[in-house]
């Protein structure tokens, strides 16, 4: 027993070596003693810290190995406490091989054990580690709330490292949330608590990277030294190599935005170098990959290409030696770039695809990687696949694209589209159910278009019905203006008077995304255009599109794809058209009336068999009861509702409470579990796109894909108005009284009955509608 606590001590002071002798000496002396409780009891310790030591030291498969072997033995000896503290050091290691969910599910059944007790150190630790994991999938009230309560038992035994871990862990909630005051307050508070260094030192590089994102950099330029100061204090572990990486790539971050007393490049890269050296005394590979992976992106930075590349390709080799693919994709990427640079787009090409290749493999954990190195999906994901197809694109130079490049280009688009709604949800949630040409062929008279913005050009793919080529064109254009022309367009849609420019902004949407396509389009006769939309194209409606004469809606049926492969290509069947409507014309919650959603839900029901729900008959608990016990094929819910590119911030509003977008998934996939039949239609018809947010869309995918309805017609904004509800009764009267009609030909004859209308002809009114998902 004295041994193991030895052991713990020398791991404390970084002495790896010694800590590991004298935990293999406990090891050995307890082979030599006859079987008791204590003796079990001694063994189970011995392995726990045997466990920390594995874990510090990069081996996480033998520490889980070991805490198992531990846990085995606390069960049969009884031991509760050290079975709990064992099981949350277990979910810490998965958390660090970025298996959140199985992490989750191990702290849901501590926390489950831990409510009942006292409070504990080991109480405050069980919480935070829920709490983090939480945070990471996504479910931040959740997780808030976990963390005030760890954060709680930490004060009431004044244990000083475990309330800076709990405000350190809140202050992220802040930071995801941008509440840029409340992450402020809560390092400042924990700034003031004396901790040991290691816990001091993550908390000043999650102050410096939150000086840096919200743009203070005297601020950060004054906090370096200090940083630099305490890192070079640290004992050799894997926590001091990453704690280097960070911080070098905060610096480089700090270098690139503002020149003014910044550390030299030099410094940088021997920050870099320590990492690596500390790292291979260490013997820790992954630790040595992410840094030699890292000086190598910093001689990228500085122009030393063939240095970069030598550096990259080791870590690449480290990273495939023990199967950390995590890290792998990124050198692989990191390879392709240094090739781009070179001229040498074959090999990049190459490099980039294994990196995508590795990125489908990861789906499930990509969210989950390591937060102790710096990672967003927006910098270190979608770069990936934009940058793949920027390079498929060009490849051809002047002369016609091979038809193999389009294809992997369109490919790319799609996978693209995939990650992104996984990243929206926090979990890879979808599985592609047929492919893509599958569901092109379903529809003969279908045309689909595939527009990704680049920095300097939009490209278009498009495929044609019946024809295996596929078209490409290209205008060249800057990303900023697009977003720009977008923004305005979006800006005055909703506008009374503004009609002239309205029709000019949409017209150059027109210009790039249809008129090189015009002929195409006639010649086979399309009768509907599919658009799997990218980026801020998201939130514009592609029926406002102007030719100068007409209304893309005058001509096309019009539907969108969150990625043709997530949808099953069936029509809508029409035998004796069944549905739920529920809505709230009362004002509620801090949400104001909507008077004409009586009407609405009136005149649905006379057009189709429906099921309502009005006002306070419309609580969560009402619409979760009716969805799961009768067979609708189609869910109408006329009420207040918001698509944000957080999923924590897209709801539809119930009589009781905000119904968010996991939760509503839940309700609608549950009936799949009593009833094999799909939600056909989803119909959200009083929903907008949350203010300010460029990518909120991507809400609207993700309600339409999570929620397993077939199909979902949702608006872009609220048209608080009679309009509405005389859009939705055509809707219907189309989809029951002509078998043939297709939901994109019911919606845009539905549109057409409103542009038609001289109250309701401008944009306004007829276009925000949009059908997401299967348009048959």
């Amino acid at each position: 027993m004295t041994l193991s606590n030895l052991s713990l001590a020398y791991q404390e002071l970084g002495d790896w070596t010694k800590a590991q002798k004298v935990i293999a000496q406990s090891l050995l002396l307890l082979q030599n003693l006859n079987n008791s409780k204590q003796r079990a009891q001694i063994q189970a310790q011995t392995l726990d810290i045997q466990g920390r030591w594995q874990l510090a030291r990069g081996q996480t498969e033998n520490a889980l190995n070991s805490w198992q072997q531990a846990a085995d033995i606390y069960t049969q000896i009884g031991e509760k406490d050290k079975f709990t503290r064992n099981r949350i050091n277990s979910a810490q290691a998965k958390q660090v091989l970025g298996l959140y969910p199985q992490a989750r599910k191990i702290l849901t059944e501590v926390q489950q054990s831990l409510t009942s007790q006292q409070d504990s150190l080991l109480k405050a630790t069980g919480l935070r580690s829920l709490g983090d994991v939480l945070r990471v999938v996504g479910d931040l009230d959740e997780s808030r709330r976990v963390l005030k309560q760890s954060f709680k038992v930490a004060s009431s035994m004044r244990a000083n490292q475990e309330i800076t871990e709990a405000l350190l862990s809140l202050a992220n909630i802040a930071r995801v949330q941008g509440d840029t005051q409340a992450t402020r307050d809560i390092y400042q508070q924990a700034a003031a608590i004396s901790v040991p260094p290691s816990t001091r030192i993550q908390l000043l590089l999650n102050q410096f990277s939150f000086l840096l994102e919200t743009k203070q950099w005297n601020a950060a330029v004054a906090l370096s030294p200090q940083i630099q100061s305490e890192i070079s204090k640290l004992p050799p572990s894997r926590m001091a190599v990453y704690a280097r990486i960070n911080f070098a790539q905060s610096l480089v971050k700090l270098k690139q935005n503002y020149t003014t007393n910044t550390n030299s490049w030099l410094d940088i890269a021997q920050l870099l170098a320590k990492a690596v050296e500390q790292a291979q005394t260490l013997e820790d590979l992954r630790a040595e990959s992410y840094a030699k992976g890292t000086l190598g992106w910093l001689y990228e930075q500085t122009g030393q290409f063939a240095d970069a590349k030598n550096l990259t390709e080791k870590a690449l080799f480290i990273a495939q030696s023990i199967e950390a693919s995590d890290i792998g994709y990124q050198w692989e990427w990191q390879l392709g770039r240094l090739l781009k640079t070179k001229g040498d787009t074959k090999q990049a090409i190459s490099y980039y695809s294994q990196a995508i290749k590795t990125l489908q493999y990861l789906r499930s954990d990509l969210v989950a990687i390591n937060p102790e190195i710096q990672f967003s999906f927006r910098e270190n994901v979608e770069p990936v696949y934009r940058e793949l197809v920027e390079l498929l694109l060009q490849a051809g130079g002047n002369t016609e694209l091979p038809q193999d490049f389009l294809k992997q280009a369109r490919n790319v688009i799609e996978s693209l589209q995939l990650v992104e709604l996984d990243n929206f949800f926090r979990q890879a949630c979808l599985t592609a159910k047929v492919s893509i040409d599958q569901v092109a062929e379903q529809d003969q008279t279908a045309a689909v278009i595939y527009p990704i913005i680049l920095p300097d050009r939009l490209e278009v793919i498009l495929k044609l019905p019946g024809e295996k080529n596929l078209k490409h064109y290209v205008t060249n254009i800057a990303k900023l203006e697009v977003e720009s022309t977008l923004s305005q367009l979006l800006e005055n849609i909703t506008q009374p008077q503004t009609l002239r420019i309205i029709q000019s902004l949409s017209g150059r949407v027109y210009d790039w995304l249809i008129r090189p396509a015009e002929a195409d389009l006639a010649k086979i006769r399309v009768k509907t255009l599919v658009f799997v939309l990218d980026g801020a194209l998201r939130n514009v409606p592609m029926a406002s599109l102007y030719d100068g004469k007409q209304y893309l809606l005058e001509k096309y049926a019009i539907a969108l794809s969150p990625g043709l492969q997530l949808f099953n290509a069936k029509p809508l069947p029409r035998k004796r058209l069944q549905a739920l409507t529920a809505g709230l014309s009362q004002a509620r919650l801090g949400f104001s009336a909507l008077p004409n959603v009586e009407r609405e839900l009136k005149q649905i029901q006379s057009q189709v068999g429906t099921k309502v729900l009005l006002n306070e008959q419309f609580t969560s608990q009402t619409l979760e009861k009716q969805v799961r016990s009768l067979p609708f094929k189609v869910i109408h819910l006329a009420t207040h509702g918001q698509f944000s590119s957080n999923a924590d911030k897209t709801f539809i509003l119930s009589w009781d409470k905000q119904i968010k977008v996991n939760e509503l998934s839940e309700f609608l996939r549950s009936r799949e579990e009593n009833r094999p039949e799909a939600v056909e239609l989803l119909v959200l018809s009083a929903c907008q796109t949350a203010n300010g947010d460029n990518r909120a869309a991507l809400g609207l995918a993700g309600v339409a894909v999570k929620a397993g309805a077939r199909s979902t017609l949702a608006s872009l904004w609220n048209v608080d108005d009679e309009s509405t509800a005389v859009l939705m009764s055509q809707f219907y009267q189309e989809l029951a009284k002509t078998p043939t009609v297709t939901k994109a030909e019911a919606l845009r004859h539905a549109q057409l009955t409103l542009l038609q209308n001289p109250s309701y002809k401008r944009p306004r009114f007829w276009a925000p509608y949009v059908l997401v998902g299967n348009w048959l």
